[in-house]
């Protein structure tokens, strides 16, 4: 990568309840735990070690990405309702353990989803995100804050992938991942940098 060139930085929100228990979390509007927001602030930190250029930072509508946002410190972000996290449907709140007593072997990434979104629906949201993000990376660095699924869907389109192969690129709350280009091809420069808790900011949490 040249040193000149810009980034596109995805951010996980921090553990909301459902997350810590793995429920799937898609339209339901989750606050942070207390350790969520800890990890949100450590986070900032991380961000603030790559040295963010002039960065554009955009974020679901969902109050956990716009908290983490906040408390990571960064610019207002502007709202983009293609950040949302994967439409769940009737699988809101339930556990892949508990999707697999209905359908055996169920992933997100390879099963349908009763109500919800297909994985076509879900692409074209992330080709739309990353239209824009690829316009303005051009000349500033570019933040997205998001969710689990979603992000790594957008991860997978970046590197020009199938959406299925998002399974791939897990991403842990709060976690960053860091996209850009290697002699003009996209790629993946740092995935899944988990920031490190100050042990005071959680004793005080």
């Amino acid at each position: 990568m040249d040193d000149g060139e810009f980034r596109l930085i995805l951010l996980r929100h921090g553990e909301t309840e459902w997350s810590a228990t793995r429920r799937h979390t898609g339209r339901t509007d989750m606050p942070l735990t207390a350790a969520g927001e800890a990890q949100a602030v450590a986070a900032g930190k991380l961000l603030a070690g790559l040295g963010l250029r002039n960065p554009l930072v955009l974020s679901s509508p969902r109050q956990r990405a716009l908290r983490t946002a906040e408390l990571a410190g960064l610019p207002a972000p502007m709202i983009d309702d293609d950040l949302a996290e994967w439409d769940y449907g009737e699988y809101e709140g339930l556990t892949t353990t508990e999707i697999r007593q209905m359908a055996p072997g169920w992933t997100i990434w390879t099963g349908t989803v009763p109500e919800g979104e297909t994985a076509g629906q879900v692409r074209a949201r992330a080709d739309r995100v990353l239209s824009t993000a690829t316009l303005e990376v051009a000349t500033r660095d570019v933040v997205l804050v998001g969710h689990g699924h979603f992000s790594r869907a957008l991860i997978a389109r970046w590197a020009e992938f199938d959406v299925i192969e998002g399974r791939r690129f897990f991403m842990s709350t709060a976690a960053v991942t860091v996209l850009g280009h290697d002699h003009g091809a996209r790629t993946v420069l740092a995935h899944n940098l988990v920031p490190q808790l100050d042990p005071m900011e959680g004793a005080a949490r």
